[in-house]
């Protein structure tokens, strides 16, 4: 998360430059400092205290109101950014094709500054009101050759990282199930950051526990990071031990009636710096050491960093992992901030499969180029 943001602080403060200096052909003398000094104190004050929300894992009420105008200015700005620099470089070319000479009276491109701001506030609204509430459906086939025949055609969904909330409600989260339960999977995986509004987190946990019944192998569940931050830990121990819900934290269970196909899940890493891999390591253990030898495992992880656990292990062909949000901003299918060492998408490694899922709720409250998903997983038995 730090690394993110010194990388969106760095675009900010050149979206800021270039707004200050563009703001010289709209106005002039003591307006034009008025203007600089108030977009200069907004912005600042803005990703300050974006930043101190985002550190404090703060989401409900004022907290939820005020991000969204603040990420509409500052993802807005962004995209201004882009479009002038490409109307920048565009009329240079241009402008070199044609041969014609620079005339500074012929400024164009700057000259009608007014419309970057305009198109750029326009998609990023777009991102906040359209595509983040669009839930797009990705199918994939996985090849497992040592697949029991009693789960060869079976589908597995997936949904991740719903963060309960001010911009996912509760209504919301029962109308992704219908959604899902509709798309022809057997089993249900939920890949963390399910639970993160206190208000609202037993109301959810009952509509899941009601849609267990739709999906003939159940559903599964893991846990993420923000389960922690609200405190929903308890609620998810409390699932477990109802049986409605099968909750694998460090543990597996077989899929009955699926032969030897196990489900293991693993817990959120939370150790930094040279922590962080023994303790990945040791969660991996932990989860796989209920599973037999000769079995055929899929693991359910928040962390993307366990797919490469899972690929050296063998005998895990397909891990379902979320917490990137696919970084939620996209071009052509790939993730503008790839932070992560995995951020989106499939990933194949050897034969192992592993999944980063794009999220469905948006605790940064807008999304382009990345709109989110429900993944389905056809496991097809091949010849050894």
């Amino acid at each position: 998360m730090p690394g993110f943001f010194v990388i969106f602080l760095l675009v900010v403060l050149a979206c800021l430059g270039l707004c200050l200096y563009a703001l010289r052909y709209l106005a002039e003398g003591r307006r034009l400092t008025y203007l600089r000094i108030a977009l200069t104190v907004v912005e600042l004050g803005g990703v300050g205290l974006l930043y101190y929300l985002v550190r404090t894992h703060q989401t409900e009420g004022w907290a939820g109101m005020v991000t969204l105008p603040i990420i509409l200015l500052l993802v807005g700005q962004l995209i201004t950014l882009g479009f002038v620099v490409l109307g920048v470089v565009g009329h240079v070319l241009w402008r070199k094709m044609q041969h014609t000479p620079y005339d500074p009276a012929r400024r164009r491109v700057l000259k009608n500054a007014a419309l970057y701001p305009a198109a750029g506030f326009l998609l990023s609204s777009y991102g906040a009101f359209i595509e983040r509430k669009h839930t797009v459906r990705r199918d994939y086939t996985i090849p497992i050759a040592n697949l029991p025949p009693e789960a060869d055609g079976m589908v597995i969904a997936q949904i991740s990282d719903v963060h309960l909330g001010t911009y996912f409600s509760v209504a919301d989260f029962e109308k992704l199930l219908a959604e899902a339960a509709q798309g022809g999977a057997d089993l249900l995986a939920v890949t963390g950051d399910l639970f993160d509004d206190e208000r609202q987190n037993e109301a959810a946990a009952e509509v899941l526990v009601a849609y267990a019944q739709e999906w003939h192998d159940g559903i599964w569940y893991c846990i993420g990071n923000h389960e922690y931050y609200r405190g929903a830990r308890s609620l998810v121990d409390r699932m477990a031990g109802e049986g409605r819900i099968h909750v694998v934290l460090n543990g597996a269970e077989q899929v009955a009636g699926r032969g030897n196909l196990y489900i293991a899940g693993v817990d959120y890493p939370f150790a930094r710096g040279d922590a962080f891999d023994p303790q990945k390591k040791a969660y991996f253990a932990a989860a796989m050491a209920a599973v037999p030898a000769d079995t055929v495992t899929v693991l359910l992880a928040h962390h993307p960093d366990f797919i490469d656990e899972a690929a050296a292990h063998g005998s895990v062909p397909l891990t379902l992992t979320g917490h990137t949000h696919g970084s939620q901003f996209g071009i052509f299918g790939q993730p503008l901030f790839p932070v992560f060492k995995y951020t989106r998408g499939m990933v194949h490694i050897g034969e192992n499969y592993g999944y980063v899922h794009s999220g469905n709720g948006s605790w940064f409250p807008l999304r382009i180029g990345c709109p989110p998903e429900i993944a389905y997983f056809r496991l097809e038995r091949t010849a050894e």
